[in-house]
């Protein structure tokens, strides 16, 4: 009986010792809501990247599961972009820079996303905001490597540097 108690202690703490996880980071790409990143506009001046979806859109999903859920994606966004995903078909009202956008009947979407993309409403539709600058849409699903180029040229100020098919020909991927 003796010798049982030591291999019952034994077998209990291999069992809740294997159980418990080590501490994750998470690099997949954190959301915010856009009052979240309109505060912290004021704080740090910031490209803003929105994810421009609808619950309906496959490829939205595709997206969200392949490549914003990329670690490297996730760690680049995380660090160089405020980034928020905004429901382009919302019927609740948003307001951004002072300004109040609601739902448009005869789009059947958010005035907001008629903004963001100069009525060329698409899904996925990914939405850069430079700084100081005007949103930028981008149609379709892209994968890390396609997304890779265009957060890059404005996270690391390219945009105010040089044209885009500069930058494109110089570019060298590494995701």
């Amino acid at each position: 009986m003796q010798t049982l108690k030591p291999a019952l202690l034994f077998a209990w703490i291999i069992v809740f010792s294997c159980g418990q996880r080590p501490l994750e980071t998470n690099d997949k790409t954190q959301w915010m809501t856009l009052q979240q990143v309109s505060d912290s506009l004021r704080k740090q001046k910031k490209p803003v990247l929105i994810d421009l979806y609808t619950d309906w859109c496959g490829w939205c999903k595709v997206m969200d599961k392949k490549t914003y859920a990329n670690k490297k994606v996730g760690a680049y966004l995380n660090d160089k972009f405020y980034t928020a995903k905004v429901d382009a078909e919302t019927k609740s009202a948003i307001t951004w820079k002072g300004r109040t956008y609601t739902f448009n009947q005869n789009y059947r979407t958010n005035d907001f996303a008629v903004y963001l993309t100069k009525g060329q409403l698409s899904y996925p539709t990914t939405v850069i905001i430079p700084v100081d600058g005007e949103p930028q849409a981008i149609p379709g699903y892209l994968t890390p490597p396609e997304l890779e180029l265009l957060v890059k040229y404005f996270g690391e100020g390219q945009d105010a540097k040089i044209g885009f098919e500069e930058y494109q020909k110089k570019f060298k991927a590494s995701w």
